[in-house]
Formats: structure tokens, C-alpha cells, sequence
């Protein structure tokens, strides 16, 4: 008998291969039967790496190549950062598995300064990222704040040898690739709210293998997935992306689900910040509702001079 093949499409950066072999790795254990085989992709975030993200359509520019590769049947699931995908999937496809996620919070790396309020005045920092640029911003209005594209490996070259008093990157890629040597600080996420999803990962596929959904089942990480999802019920209200300094992060206790929601200008001036908590078994509902009460109070304004809202 065949043994029934599945082929995992990634991006073909470090970290995206080693989040692929993760998943690799856990389907093999689950089902050691199976052939599990990556097919890289490239996608138009990988190769545009010299203008901002907010200018060239955001988070789904990581993920379009991988979607359309899964709805022609050229491959069987997509791995992604969560952090990384819109909030709305094409028609046909599901985030049908989210595995327990790492470390949400964000990181400053620097080889000469040992935390954010240790830079010098006027100290470049580099981000790709709006909601980081809003929040560095609030903190501290004099830094300056230099687009930063490319891989993690890449941007830590950027830190050393061009002219960077400090980047900021995610702590999940960068713990996953071994590469906290230049980690200085861990930025306390009731001041930096991380990103919707961040350090989590999520497996994409068609929603009618029923086949595949059955294999992925035991992959999926209950609480990440509540968080996940009430996070990105929060993203989707707002109809933001990385173009967007909107931030969102959901914690769990017992069986109650805790949401940190913010939107921010984009010098950080203006900033509303606001939390709620209801039941884990409705994440959703608790997403749509911070959202919806972050604009009442101010968001949409923000949103609207930003012209998003």
C-alpha cells in the first residue's frame, strides 16, 4: 500500500523553513506512515525587499503565492507566521490548525546599548513595522525610526554593520533560529502590544479535505487557538494589516480570555489602549466587541486622519 504523501508549501527564508519542519515534524510523529514533503514558494514579500510593507499591500504579499498554490491542489497545507496573514481567507480555504505558540512579546537587539531607554537621544531604530513605529514613537518621540525589510538573518546583518543603534524584531523568530545573542530587551507588552498572532503558527489548508483536517487535528493548540482567534476577530473588525498601527494581544486564564486592543497614530501621539475578558469559548465575540469600543472611543478618528477609517 502508498503511503499518502503530503506536501507542506513555505516560504524559503530560515525561519519559515524551520516553522515548515516543526510541522513536518509533529505530522511524522502523529502519523509516522506518512510522506511529508516541502515545496518552497516564493512569494512577493520576499521578493520586494526595498520598499515598506505598508506601501506595497502588508501582510498579504507573504501569503498569496502559498493560497493559490493550495486552491490549484499544488500543495496540501501552507505554513504561516500568524502574524503574517490577513485577517480574511480566500473562499475555500481555513486556518485549520494553530500550534502552541512562543514567546508573543517583541525584542530590541543592539550591539551597543542595553535597553530602549539606554538609546541615545535621536538613535536610529530599525522597523518594518507601522504598530512598532507607533509605540517606539509614544515612548520615545525623538527616536528615529528607519524602514527595515528583509529575513531575520538579514535585518541582524542590517544591526551590525550599517548604521542602527537598535532594531526590534519578533521574539519568537528570533529564539527559533538561535539567534538572541544581541537581544538587550525584552519590551514589556503592556507597553509594546504585540502584533495580532504573534509567535504563533498557523497551519492553512482546503476546507474540504476532510482527510487532511483529520490528519491536522492533533496539531492544533487549544488555548493558542482561542488567543488566535479573538485576536484576529479584533483585526478583521478593524480591517487592519501591517499598514495599520493596530495592535492586539489575547492571553488566557482558566477559562477566561483577557484581550489587549490598541490604535495608535503613526508618531504616536495619540494612542487608545483598552482590555476586556469574557469566556474562552467565545473569542470571537470578544474580539468583535474590544474592536468595536476602541472606535467609539477615538479609533475611528485615529483611523480616518491616518485615512484607513
Amino acid at each position: 500500500m502508498t503511503a499518502l504523501t503530503i506536501k507542506i508549501g513555505t516560504r524559503g527564508s530560515a525561519l519559515a523553513l524551520w516553522q515548515a519542519e516543526w510541522v513536518r515534524s509533529l505530522l511524522l510523529a502523529n502519523h509516522p506512515e506518512l510522506l511529508v514533503e516541502l515545496v518552497i514558494i516564493k512569494t512577493q514579500g520576499d521578493k520586494i525587499l526595498d520598499v515598506p510593507l505598508a506601501k506595497v499591500g502588508g501582510k498579504g504579499l507573504f501569503v498569496k503565492e502559498l493560497e493559490e498554490a493550495l486552491l490549484a491542489k499544488e500543495i496540501d497545507l501552507a505554513v504561516h507566521s500568524m502574524k503574517d496573514m490577513p485577517a480574511l481567507l480566500p473562499q475555500g480555504l481555513a486556518l485549520t490548525a494553530i500550534l502552541e505558540r512562543e514567546d508573543p512579546r517583541d525584542v530590541l537587539l543592539s550591539s551597543r546599548y542595553t535597553s530602549l531607554h539606554a538609546l541615545p537621544q535621536q538613535a536610529t531604530v530599525g522597523s518594518s513595522s507601522l504598530r512598532r513605529q507607533s509605540q517606539l514613537l509614544h515612548l520615545r518621540p525623538d527616536l528615529q525610526i528607519v524602514s527595515l525589510r528583509g529575513n531575520v538573518n538579514t535585518r541582524i546583518n542590517k544591526l551590525i554593520n550599517e548604521p542602527f543603534d537598535a532594531i526590534v524584531l519578533a521574539a519568537a523568530g528570533v529564539k527559533r533560529l538561535q539567534l538572541t545573542q544581541y537581544v538587550v530587551e525584552y519590551l514589556d507588552p503592556q507597553q509594546i502590544i504585540p502584533a495580532n498572532g504573534q509567535g504563533a503558527i498557523g497551519i492553512e489548508s482546503r476546507e474540504d479535505d476532510q482527510r487532511l483536517l483529520a490528519l491536522l487535528a492533533p496539531l492544533n493548540h487549544q488555548p493558542t487557538w482561542l488567543c488566535v482567534r479573538a485576536e484576529r476577530a479584533f483585526l478583521a473588525t478593524l480591517e487592519g494589516g501591517c499598514q495599520v498601527p493596530i495592535a492586539g494581544h489575547a492571553t488566557l486564564n482558566g477559562q477566561q480570555l483577557h484581550l489587549l486592543g490598541r490604535i495608535a497614530s503613526l508618531d504616536g501621539q495619540e494612542m487608545i489602549t483598552l482590555s476586556t475578558q469574557g469566556p474562552a469559548e467565545d473569542p470571537v465575540s470578544l474580539g468583535v466587541a474590544l474592536a468595536h469600543s476602541l472606535l467609539e472611543q477615538g479609533g475611528q478618528r485615529i483611523l480616518q486622519q491616518i485615512g484607513l477609517g
